[in-house]
């Protein structure tokens, strides 16, 4: 929100919060998470200094970006962390996860990880058992928290 020249010091925004700490100019943008306002991110200048301008306005935009997507970067980890299912796999075994819940099969798995079909039959039978389910669709839903979205 730009104001009219001469009205910041009559606003609400000026009289509740700013004037104490001599706020002459303010920054506010968003700080997003799973498609919702989850925060703020606020930036002032104090006393006499220049007004922010568009350059100061478009990297603000970026910090914000920056901020939101590395959020939502640590709470996926967090999840899948936390996922017991998704912890008892190998690093391989979660890159076939991965493959498997986009919907390839085993030979298109095998050309993605440089393996062959056979080995990633094998994979998925050792998943299956060490997560105690009978299909490929039931793997996935289990597993679905710590899965690359």
């Amino acid at each position: 929100m730009v104001l009219p020249k001469g009205t910041w010091k009559q606003s609400e925004l000026y009289q509740r919060c700013c004037s104490t700490y001599d706020h002459e100019h303010i920054m506010t943008g968003p700080v997003l998470g799973q498609g919702q306002l989850i925060g703020t991110i606020n930036f002032a200048r104090v006393g006499h200094g220049p007004a922010f301008n568009q350059f100061d306005l478009s990297r603000f935009g970026a910090v914000c970006t920056h901020f939101s997507t590395r959020l939502a970067e640590l709470r996926k980890h967090s999840v899948a962390d936390s996922n017991p299912y998704w912890q008892s796999l190998t690093p391989r075994e979660r890159q076939i996860a991965n493959l498997v819940a986009q919907g390839l099969t085993n030979p298109e798995i095998g050309a993605a990880l440089w393996i062959s079909r056979n080995t990633v039959k094998q994979a998925l039978k050792r998943m299956f058992r060490k997560l105690e389910v009978s299909s490929r669709m039931e793997m996935v839903l289990k597993l679905r928290d710590g899965l690359d979205k």
